[in-house]
């Protein structure tokens, strides 16, 4: 708490975390960002932007004992949705359908989104709440990606608190396989081409 205001990074840095932080030496760094400007609390366009290219995503949740538990979540880019500033949403794709998230979540809505990107070495960490939607057949038509193969009884809704990025520092860069053979396709293509003028040059000598 900073001058008995609660601000945002309070969700992640709490009583027990500041003093850690105090007796390590970071206090005052992150005290110094908190009267500066703190984390943000809504859905920036950048962000927005960030959300919509990903293919990958984890969320946390926990029961009522506070047992946690992460789920991964894929799909193409777009399957996750800024709906408004505060809120993202996806189809909740059918799996093996242990519904350990959902059950979680009629107990615990707190929860957490976890996106990392390796191609650009980006991470971005957001906490909040999350619900289920069952009986909505508009919105999980609306969040499914089109022409994907996959079916959804449900879709995920997730109201954001407080966001914040990380340094890439220590996040090994990655590239998607498609991205991949697109590069290479692309070059083999400008080698052909390479070779062919050659060829030609060589006969008009």
């Amino acid at each position: 708490m900073t001058q008995g205001r609660r601000i945002a990074s309070d969700v992640a840095f709490t009583p027990s975390v500041k003093a850690i932080q105090s007796r390590k030496g970071s206090r005052s760094t992150y005290a110094r960002m908190e009267s500066q400007g703190d984390w943000a609390t809504v859905i920036t366009q950048e962000l927005a932007e960030f959300v919509s290219q990903q293919t990958s995503v984890f969320l946390a949740t926990a029961n009522a004992q506070g047992q946690p538990y992460i789920q991964h979540r894929g799909g193409p880019p777009g399957f996750l949705q800024v709906l408004d500033e505060h809120t993202i949403g996806f189809a909740d794709f059918n799996g093996n359908r242990q519904y350990i998230s959902s059950g979680n979540l009629a107990e615990n809505p707190k929860a957490h989104l976890f996106l990392i990107d390796y191609a650009t070495r980006q991470r971005i960490k957001l906490w909040g709440t999350a619900r289920v939607i069952e009986d909505d057949e508009e919105l999980i038509a609306r969040l499914m990606p089109a022409n994907y193969r996959a079916k959804s009884e449900q879709a995920m809704l997730f109201s954001v608190e407080a966001w914040d990025a990380n340094c890439p520092q220590h996040i090994p860069q990655r590239l998607e396989a498609g991205d991949v053979a697109k590069a290479l396709q692309r070059r083999d293509q400008q080698i052909a081409e390479l070779e062919a003028e050659i060829r030609r040059l060589k006969a008009n000598q």
